[in-house]
C-alpha cells in the first residue's frame, strides 16, 4: 500500500508540475496576445485623432476639439482622451479623464521629445490603462501630444480566469491520474503478483505444479514464464533430491543429471571437453523475419548435453539449419542453450555435394546396411568414400583448432559417420584423450570383409583410446574384425587391442533414456485419456497399440504390419476392438532403398485397412509426420501395448522410452530379440520380427495378460531402466576415458611392419 501511495503521490506532483508549467506558458503567451490585440486598435485609431486634434487645436475651437474628443471616445471604446501642449501641460481630456489625471504621464513627454508614437501601461486609481501617444504638429514645429487611455483591466481579468481554469482542470486531472493509477496497480500489478506470489508459496510447499497453472495475463506474463520454467527446475531438483535421499537411505545409488554433472567435473579437472557428432543439438531455420532455434528430436542430444552442461565444453557438429550460417560469429562458434548459455556448439559447413557423399553415400547406404542385418545390400562407391575422407578431415581440422590452446583434452566421437577421425585427432594430439561411441551394431569378421576399405576403417577406429558398443557382441564381433584384417597384439583377457605402440580399450556401454524417477510437469497431451486420443484420429477402438520408428528398412514396420493381419485372421474376435498406431516420419529421402520404403510402408496400410476397415473404426493408423516428445509420450501411456520389431538394431531407445513413460505400471512391450534393449529389457515379450505367427501370438498373449502380471512384468523393467539410465551410460563412458593415460608421444601405425601376435586366450562370452 505504501508504494501505491508513494507512486499515486509522484505521479500527482509530476503532473501538477507539468500542467502548472503549461499553464504558465500559456497564460504568458494569451497575454501577450491581449497586449497585441491593444496596440493594435490604438495604432489604428491613434493617426486619426491626430490628425484632427492638429486642425482643431486653436483656442477659438475648443469646443469643436471637446465635441471630437467625445464622438471619438464613444465609438472607439475608450476609457479617454488627453490633448498636452508642448511642455507637458494638459489642455483638454474627455470628461470621465479629467477628474483622474494629476500629473502628466510619461509616455506623453517621450513622445514630444521624441517626435515619434510611444506606449506604455499605467496603474490609474486601481484601474489598469493602455496609454498611446502622439505627438501633434504645427508646421515643423511640434506643439504638444494627443494621449488615447484604453481600459486593460481586462487583460488581468482574462489572465485570472485562465488561471481558475487551469487550477480547476489540473486538480481534476490529478485526481483522475490518482484514480486510474491506483486501479492500474491493483487490478493490473498488484493482483497478478499476489496470485504469482501464492503460486510460488504453493510451489514452494510443493504444490503449485500440480494444482494450477501460473497465471499468464496482465503485465506480468513475460514473468510468469521465466518464473514458471525456474519453478519447474526447483521441482525436478526437489524430487530429485528427495529420490537420491530415499535411495541413499536404501543403499541405492540413482544417477541423475546433477549427479552427472558433479561426477563428470570431479573426473575432468581441468581437461576441456569435445564432442564431435554429424548432428547439432540447436539448429536455426528461417521462420518469418528471424531465425528460430529447433532441438532435433535426438537421443544422442539427451545423452551427450549433460556432460557438456557440466564443464562448459565444446559440441563440434554439421551445421545444417538454412539459418545457422547467421546465428555463429566470425569463427562459426555459438554459445548454447539459447536460454542459459552454458557450453559451445562449433559448426561445420559441408557442401551439398559433401553431404550426399559422406552422409547419404558411404555412411548410409554402405556402412548402415553393412553393419545391420536386414538384407539390405551395402553399395560402395569411391566418390563416396572420397568424400566420406575429406569430411573426416574437415571434422579432424575443426576439433584441432578448437583444442589448440587447449591441455590434454577430452574428445568423445559419435557414431559411423566419423571412423576416421580418432587416428586423424590422435595423430596430431597424442596428449589427447580419445573415445568413440558406435551407435549402430558391428556386424561379425565376414560381413564386415565385404567393405572395400575396412582396414583403413579399423585403423582410423583404433585411433581411438576407447571403443564403446552398447553389447558384448558387438565388441567381440569388432575385436575379431580387427584380428582378421590387421597385424595387432589383442589382450582377451582386457578387451585391448595394440597397434603401433597405442592400445585401445573395446567396451560395453549400453546406451539408455533419461528416466530418474522424477515426474514431469503436467502437459495437456500427456493428459488426454484413450478416448480423446482415438477420436483425434478418427477411429473408435477398445485396444490400443502404439510404434514409434523412423521409416528404415532395419525397423521391421511391413513385418510389423502382416502381424496385425495375421493376428485380426487368427482371433475374429479383435475386429473392430484393436487399432494400432504407428508413427513413421520419413529418413533420408534422399536415399532410393526409403523411397521404396516408404511407398511400401503405406501400400502395405493402405492394404490392410482395405481388407478390414469399416466405418470409424481401421486396424492400422499411419502417422508419417513428425512428433514432439510430448505428442509421443500420449500415446506410450494411452497404449495396451507397445511393439519393437526391428530386425537388427544396436539397442533402440524406444523401448526403454515406452517403459520410462508407463508411470501407471501398465501396458506391454513385444521387443525383437534382434535389438541391444532385449539384452536388459527380459520381461518384454521377445519376439523374431521374421516370424508373423509368433508376433501376432505375442499381440494376443499382450492383450489377454492379467493386470497383475503386467505390472509385475513392468515394475521389473522401470526398475532396470531407472537404475541403468542415459546418465550412467554417460559417467560410465567418462569414468573410463579419464583413466586411460595418453601415450606422451604416438606415431601412427604401420601396418607393414607391425608384427601380428595374439594372445591364445581369447574370452568365453556366450553372446559372441
Amino acid at each position: 500500500m505504501r508504494l501505491t501511495l508513494r507512486l499515486v503521490i509522484l505521479l500527482v506532483a509530476v503532473t501538477a508540475a507539468v500542467g502548472i508549467l503549461f499553464a504558465l506558458f500559456e497564460a504568458r503567451s494569451d497575454r501577450r496576445a491581449l497586449f497585441h490585440e491593444i496596440e493594435n486598435r490604438a495604432e489604428s485609431l491613434g493617426p486619426y485623432v491626430q490628425d484632427h486634434v492638429e486642425l482643431l487645436l486653436a483656442p477659438q475651437r475648443s469646443a469643436d476639439l471637446q465635441n471630437l474628443l467625445s464622438r471619438v471616445e464613444t465609438r472607439a471604446g475608450l476609457f479617454g482622451i488627453a490633448v498636452y501642449d508642448d511642455q507637458g501641460n494638459l489642455l483638454t481630456a474627455t470628461s470621465g479623464l479629467s477628474q483622474e489625471l494629476n500629473h502628466t504621464p510619461s509616455v506623453v513627454v517621450h513622445a514630444i521629445s521624441s517626435n515619434a508614437g510611444r506606449s506604455e501601461f499605467l496603474t490609474l486609481r486601481r484601474n489598469s490603462l493602455f496609454l498611446y501617444a502622439l505627438p501633434l504638429h504645427r508646421g515643423p514645429s511640434t506643439i504638444g501630444a494627443a494621449c488615447l487611455f484604453y481600459d486593460a483591466s481586462y487583460i488581468d481579468a482574462t489572465a485570472s480566469r485562465d488561471w481558475r481554469n487551469a487550477i480547476d482542470a489540473l486538480l481534476i486531472e490529478a485526481f483522475l491520474i490518482a484514480l486510474i493509477t491506483f486501479l492500474l496497480i491493483r487490478w493490473g500489478f498488484a493482483q497478478p503478483v499476489a496470485r504469482m506470489a501464492q503460486w510460488i508459496h504453493e510451489m514452494h510447499k510443493g504444490a503449485a505444479l500440480m494444482a494450477s497453472p501460473l497465471p499468464q495475463d496482465g503485465l506480468l506474463q513475460p514473468l510468469a514464464k521465466e518464473v514458471e520454467r525456474i519453478a519447474k527446475t526447483l521441482s525436478a531438483a526437489r524430487a530429485t533430491a528427495e529420490e537420491e535421499a530415499r535411495l541413499r537411505a536404501s543403499a541405492q545409488s540413482l544417477w541423475t543429471a546433477e549427479r552427472l554433472r558433479i561426477h563428470v567435473r570431479n573426473k575432468l579437472r581441468d581437461s576441456p571437453l569435445f564432442v564431435i557428432s554429424n548432428r547439432e543439438p540447436y539448429s536455426h531455420v528461417r521462420s518469418g523475419k528471424s531465425p528460430q532455434v529447433v532441438v532435433p528430436p535426438s537421443g544422442l542430444v539427451t545423452a551427450i548435453e549433460p556432460i557438456l552442461l557440466a564443464c562448459d565444453g565444446t559440441w563440434i557438429a554439421h551445421g545444417s539449419g538454412d539459418a545457422d550460417r547467421e546465428t555463429v560469429d566470425a569463427n562459426d562458434r555459438l554459445r548454447v542453450p539459447p536460454r542459459d548459455p552454458r557450453y559451445t556448439l562449433r559448426r561445420v559447413w559441408l557442401s551439398a555435394e559433401e553431404e550426399d557423399g559422406y552422409y547419404f553415400g558411404f555412411a548410409n547406404e554402405g556402412l548402415w546396411p553393412l553393419c545391420h542385418i536386414a538384407y539390405a545390400r551395402p553399395l560402395f562407391r569411391t566418390t563416396d568414400w572420397e568424400y566420406y575422407k575429406s569430411v573426416n578431415q574437415k571434422f579432424a581440422k575443426a576439433a584441432l583448432e578448437e583444442m589448440k590452446r587447449a591441455e590434454s583434452p577430452v574428445v568423445l566421437v559419435q557414431d559411423y559417420h566419423f571412423a576416421l577421425l580418432p587416428l586423424l585427432i590422435k595423430s596430431e594430439r597424442p596428449d589427447a584423450r580419445v573415445a568413440i561411441f558406435w551407435h549402430i551394431p558391428w556386424p561379425n569378421p565376414q560381413a564386415f570383409g565385404i567393405c572395400p576399405w575396412q582396414r583403413e576403417l579399423l585403423e582410423g577406429l583404433l585411433g581411438a583410446d576407447l571403443i564403446g558398443f552398447h553389447i558384448q557382441t558387438h565388441c567381440n564381433y569388432f575385436v575379431e574384425s580387427v584380428d582378421a584384417a590387421l597385424e595387432s597384439r589383442i589382450d582377451w583377457d582386457h578387451f585391448a587391442v595394440s597397434r603401433g605402440g597405442h592400445r585401445t580399450l573395446v567396451r560395453r556401454y549400453p546406451i539408455s533414456v533419461a528416466f530418474t524417477g522424477v515426474p514431469a510437469g503436467p502437459s495437456l497431451l500427456a493428459q488426454l485419456d484413450r478416448p480423446p486420443l482415438l477420436e483425434s484420429l478418427g477411429v473408435q477402438a477398445l485396444f490400443l497399440g502404439v510404434g514409434v520408428d523412423r521409416v528404415d528398412y532395419t525397423k521391421g514396420i511391413p513385418e510389423r504390419f502382416r502381424a496385425i493381419e495375421r493376428f485380426l485372421e487368427k482371433y475374429p474376435l479383435y475386429y473392430k476392438q484393436f487399432t494400432f498406431v504407428q508413427i513413421a516420419p520419413p529418413s533420408r529421402t534422399h536415399i532410393p532403398r526409403y523411397q521404396e520404403l516408404m511407398i511400401e510402408v503405406k501400400a502395405e496400410a493402405d492394404r490392410i485397412n482395405d481388407r478390414f476397415a469399416v466405418s470409424g473404426w481401421k486396424p492400422i493408423v499411419l502417422l508419417g509426420s513428425q512428433h514432439s516428445h510430448e505428442e509421443i509420450d500420449a500415446y506410450y501411456k494411452a497404449a495396451d501395448l507397445c511393439m519393437v520389431t526391428s530386425l537388427d538394431d544396436g539397442m533402440n531407445l524406444v523401448a526403454k522410452e515406452f517403459v520410462a513413460a508407463r508411470d501407471d505400471e501398465q501396458g506391454v512391450l513385444i521387443l525383437s530379440r534382434f535389438t541391444g534393449a532385449a539384452r536388459e529389457l527380459r520381461d518384454a515379450l521377445l519376439v523374431n520380427p521374421y516370424d508373423t505367427d509368433q508376433l501376432a501370438e505375442a499381440i494376443r498373449m499382450a492383450l489377454e495378460m492379467s493386470p497383475e502380471e503386467r505390472q509385475a512384468r513392468m515394475q521389473r523393467m522401470r526398475r532396470l531402466v531407472k537404475e541403468h539410465n542415459v546418465y550412467r551410460w554417460a559417467a560410465s563412458l567418462i569414468s573410463d576415458l579419464v583413466e586411460i593415460r595418453p601415450e606422451a608421444a604416438w606415431p601412427p601405425p604401420a601396418p607393414e611392419t607391425a608384427e601380428k601376435t595374439e594372445s591364445t586366450e581369447k574370452t568365453d562370452d556366450s553372446s559372441r
